[in-house]
């Protein structure tokens, strides 16, 4: 696999490396000891799978708070999204910093989130379907949100979005 640093510290694109032939092809999409290795987590508890029917569809910006902070390891495996990371971290570098990458079906790239991040995706395509391990159990008490036109992240989305969940469009700015 290849790992490629973003502007977000502790944030990686993942680029499975493929093996073709006249059958098809062969990646691996995870392998604990070449995430351990650059000192990322390995521990994935759960696995998310979400569906988006049409294109401009925005999901997130979402985050759990300490003690339940989520790793996700990011792949669109239908379709396209503009997938989006915040970091909400404190003590970072890159704090308050976002990065945002195009995830496609046919190129397989994944992005690396790590724990006290926010995220969330805008569809690019209609019938976009994201799957995500995570490293913590979901748990609601702990929710947060950024509303995706956040005026103090000022985040470039290639295109407005068409549909979002009321909660999506509910999250109060973001006080840090």
């Amino acid at each position: 696999m290849q790992f490629t640093e973003t502007a977000v510290i502790g944030a990686y694109l993942v680029k499975p490396e493929v093996r073709a032939d006249e059958r098809g092809f062969f990646a691996r999409l995870w392998c604990q000891e070449e995430f351990v290795a650059r000192g990322l987590s390995a521990a994935f508890v759960q696995c998310n799978d979400s569906f988006s029917s049409e294109r401009g569809t925005v999901r997130g910006l979402h985050y759990q708070v300490a003690p339940y902070e989520e790793v996700k390891l990011v792949r669109c495996i239908r379709g396209a999204v503009f997938d989006v990371l915040v970091d909400l971290r404190p003590e970072s570098a890159s704090y308050l910093r976002w990065v945002g990458v195009e995830l496609t079906a046919d190129r397989g790239s994944m992005v690396y989130v790590p724990g006290g991040c926010a995220h969330g995706y805008l569809t690019l395509m209609d019938n976009s379907e994201v799957e995500y391990p995570v490293s913590q159990f979901y748990q609601p008490a702990a929710e947060r949100g950024i509303r995706w036109n956040d005026p103090l992240f000022e985040i470039e989305w290639p295109f407005a979005p068409c549909r979002m969940s009321v909660k999506d469009q509910s999250w109060p700015d973001y006080t840090p």
